[in-house]
């Protein structure tokens, strides 16, 4: 292999991949009490395998939501209607046990730090909150798509999102709903070259030869999901490469809540501190934190300060204002990044409650991004997803940008 040659590889999985399924129970939970309780404190973690689904975690809210049903309904959207999917939404076992938050906890996140000891006065609850845990999170851009995302998580949603939909819409008509896809670019420094391998693992039922399944996922999945221009003749294609599979869902694997991290985020190109988002209401600083600093990334590549651009948040439990904000542009910045840190400062408010109201995050708007990532996706009106302060961050930074390479955002 060359020297100057890189690989680069992102995975994602489908709706119906178990851990997936886990994720999407915990959020339609979490959605389920903020349409009622805006303010619920939620923390649900989803367990599912052959046959059953076990919910655990704490939960505080003034409303009343029926958790089986709930679960009940996610299986049915995604497909698991029949035993003979593995899964069946109406026969399976339910068991939910849940408690109150730890009120050690609630009384560091309804009262920061800073208030208890006078240091900023609060004028509403909101700005009174503290980070609801320890811990540091990361958010990132970079130019290589129109969704400011690395090229291989974005080209490997496609996939499972291609393969979803030709499931549902009997495309394909023997696929079940179990699926995993992955993608290999080559890279020419920051820049996507090519394809170099795509994989594809597709449940199917049974009695289906592998040529066939091979061809029609070649021809309706990996051809809509991946333009030809991406692709040549050394570029690598894997269907199923076991030769089967036919055991897929829960019942071939367990699935839990936060297991697919890196699928959530921006496929491993960026780092990553490690909590997962599903489950959480937005006063959990894994999931609140993780969006702006996505929020904060995207804005200042959109700005043109930057074609790449990583930011990390830390948090102190009970804490309003992050302990410490790092910024990285992997040398691909226009400007300081000590400038560019000052920027941040100036423009963007990291404390918790600061966060929720700007994003406004206490709304039913999360089960929609448990399946297919969580950024980058323009299906979707996400506040996080914004390029709102880009140009004021451009403006504010004070230099002449090319506008031919980096026009002025446009904003929705």
């Amino acid at each position: 292999m060359p020297k100057s040659r890189k690989l680069f590889t992102s995975e994602s999985v489908t709706e119906g991949h178990p851990d997936k399924v886990a994720d999407q129970i915990s959020d339609a939970v979490l959605d389920a009490i903020l349409a009622q309780d805006p303010k619920g404190r939620v923390a649900v973690e989803t367990f599912v395998i052959t046959g059953q689904v076990h919910i655990a975690g704490e939960i505080s809210t003034s409303c009343y939501v029926d958790i089986p049903r709930i679960v009940r309904q996610v299986l049915r959207d995604i497909g698991y209607t029949r035993a003979k999917y593995g899964f069946d939404a109406d026969t399976c076992g339910i068991s939910v046990s849940i408690d109150e938050q730890s009120p050690d906890i609630a009384m560091g996140v309804d009262r920061a730090l800073e208030v208890k000891e006078g240091e900023i006065s609060a004028k509403s609850q909101l700005e009174a909150l503290g980070a609801g845990d320890q811990g540091m999170m990361f958010g990132f851009a970079c130019r290589e798509t129109k969704e400011l995302m690395p090229l291989p998580i974005v080209l490997a949603h496609r996939l499972t999102r291609t393969l979803a939909a030709a499931r549902k819409n009997r495309t394909i008509e023997y696929l079940r709903p179990d699926g995993k896809a992955q993608v290999t670019v080559e890279y020419d420094g920051y820049k996507p070259a090519r394809v170099d391998a795509i994989v594809v693992s597709a449940q199917h039922a049974d009695g289906y030869p592998l040529d066939a399944i091979r061809d029609n996922i070649i021809n309706h999945v990996i051809d809509t999901a991946i333009d030809s221009n991406w692709r040549d003749r050394e570029t690598r294609i894997f269907v199923n490469p076991t030769g089967r599979f036919v055991i897929g869902g829960p019942l071939g694997d367990a699935g839990l809540t936060g297991r697919k991290i890196i699928a959530d985020t921006y496929g491993g190109m960026a780092r990553h501190g490690g909590g997962a988002f599903s489950g959480k209401d937005p006063t959990k600083v894994d999931r609140s934190g993780a969006y702006a600093a996505r929020y904060v990334a995207k804005n200042i590549v959109a700005s043109g300060l930057a074609d790449r651009c990583e930011i990390q948040i830390a948090y102190a439990i009970g804490v309003a204002k992050p302990v410490s904000v790092f910024v990285e542009c992997f040398g691909t910045n226009r400007i300081d990044e000590e400038k560019i840190c000052q920027l941040v400062d100036a423009h963007f408010d990291l404390r918790p409650g600061a966060i929720i109201e700007r994003l406004n995050l206490r709304r039913p708007i999360f089960r929609q991004v448990s399946a297919y990532g969580h950024f980058g996706r323009p299906d979707l009106d996400l506040p996080w997803e914004k390029t709102d302060l880009a140009l004021a961050l451009r403006e504010a930074a004070g230099v002449k940008i090319d506008e031919d390479k980096f026009p002025a955002p446009v904003f929705t």
